[in-house]
């Protein structure tokens, strides 16, 4: 499958301070950007923007291309028009980011990358057991929402979210040893690839295959926890084809009734596997959704570290006061196929070069140099510790056994003697008395 490339030059199409083709003020809204107390322009965390339906847009910028489907000489194609040289956009200032968080957040994203060559590296050397699922380009998403979160808070990745799980405490070595089905993996070698979790320490639900199932997981973790007494945020991930399937629907539309403190973070990374997503869905904003489902809904640039960090922690405090459910739309780009198996030959090349120059490690990079929260010396000797820690865990990894056959069984099935604690403690429930009137109720309902 070859692709037909058609760029136009619009002035239309992405800006920095103002609205975008596509993306209408609503009257009334005062502009987003404002004026700070030295006179000049702050960057503050506020909407710059409400897109055609009055929902929030934190981006910088609004990107002006689409993709459409065409037949040439039998052949099928891709045809992508639009803007491809609008500047790069500045990381926008955090709120709530200290000099010190932002230098980890950004270590998390080095890490999370790092790891993930060394797992693509493994993979090529036929060490790895199945397949391989990145998140090139996503690792700003993944790891500031998960820095959001507080220890008692819960979290669902999906497969590309793996710097998640690194923030949540999984160290690289079990990831590398997970993919390569080693006995030292979370999982003992018993499966691979990413289906992997801690919910006992970690409150790290595994990645479930069957797209936009953690959303009902996640909402009955956080009505489990209400009714010990405590809300809850709980985090999670899907992709913008899997937001199309019954149990995202049905999951999100439970929590946001039942006003559960679940988090969805909606990846718009403009292709749900091959196909793009002018043909997955019909809205421009996947975040207009939330205006059904009755729950707040932003926009947020996923390559952008500080307006992923800024949002998700706002629907964390929103959680925590009982507010309910919060989406956000973070738009960005999946940087390679599927999985190590797709090549990704369906996508216009104008994608990955427009993507890669907003490449979200080193934008943040840049931001931490230009205000001296990190000199040249101290990113080079961040990213060589970095390097030595990949270094050791895939030593550590490659040298770690395969399972023995005869323990498969073991530690795979739980008792059912085994009494399961309360996390949050005993419920927190009133005693409804036995009337006439409620026996009459079960009756009819149980059709006796």
């Amino acid at each position: 499958m070859k692709s037909k490339i058609e760029t136009k030059s619009s002035k239309k199409s992405s800006s920095a301070n103002g609205n975008a083709a596509g993306a209408k003020a609503v009257p009334g809204r005062a502009p987003a950007i404002h004026t700070s107390s030295n006179g000049g322009k702050s960057n503050i965390m506020q909407p710059l923007r409400m897109n055609p339906h009055g929902i929030p847009d934190y981006r910088a910028e609004v990107p002006n291309f689409t993709t459409t489907d065409e037949w040439v000489d039998g052949k099928y194609h891709y045809t992508v028009k639009g803007d491809f040289d609008a500047p790069v956009p500045a990381i926008r200032e955090s709120k709530y980011l200290t000099k010190e968080r932002s230098v980890e957040l950004y270590r998390w994203m080095v890490l999370n990358r790092k790891m993930e060559t060394a797992l693509e590296n493994l993979f090529k050397q036929q060490k790895v057991i199945g397949g391989v699922y990145l998140g090139l380009g996503q690792e700003g998403c993944s790891c500031a929402s998960a820095m959001a979160l507080s220890k008692t808070d819960w979290i669902a990745p999906m497969i590309r979210n793996q710097g998640a799980m690194l923030v949540r405490g999984f160290r690289p070595a079990e990831t590398m040893m997970q993919y390569m089905a080693k006995v030292g993996s979370p999982t003992k070698g018993r499966d691979s690839g990413s289906h992997y979790g801690d919910v006992h320490d970690k409150n790290c639900v595994a990645p479930i295959s069957h797209l936009g199932d953690s959303i009902p997981v996640c909402a009955g973790i956080a009505l489990g926890a209400r009714m010990q007494g405590k809300n809850i945020a709980c985090l999670t991930y899907v992709g913008d084809g899997g937001q199309s399937t019954g149990p995202a629907y049905e999951g999100f539309n439970f929590a946001c009734v039942q006003k559960l403190g679940v988090i969805l973070i909606m990846e718009h990374n403009l292709w749900a596997y091959s196909t793009p997503v002018e043909l997955q869905f019909a809205c421009r904003d996947l975040a207009d959704r939330a205006i059904g489902y009755g729950c707040p809904g932003m926009i947020i640039d996923g390559t952008d570290p500080n307006q992923v960090y800024d949002i998700t922690h706002e629907a964390v405090e929103r959680a925590y006061r009982g507010e309910g459910a919060t989406l956000i739309e973070a738009k960005m780009m999946r940087m390679k196929g599927h999985a190590m198996h797709d090549a990704a030959l369906y996508v216009p090349k104008p994608y990955f070069e427009y993507w890669k120059k907003r490449d979200c490690i080193t934008r943040f990079e840049k931001y931490l140099l230009d205000r001296g929260w990190l000199t040249q010396k101290q990113n080079e000797e961040l990213i060589k510790s970095v390097e030595d820690q990949i270094n050791k865990d895939r030593d550590l990894a490659e040298a770690s056994p395969f399972p023995n056959p005869e323990d498969a069984a073991t530690g795979v099935f739980l008792d059912n003697s085994v009494k399961i604690p309360f996390k949050y403690g005993p419920p927190k429930v009133k005693k409804v008395e036995k009337t006439a009137k409620l026996d009459e109720a079960s009756n009819v309902s149980h059709y006796k």
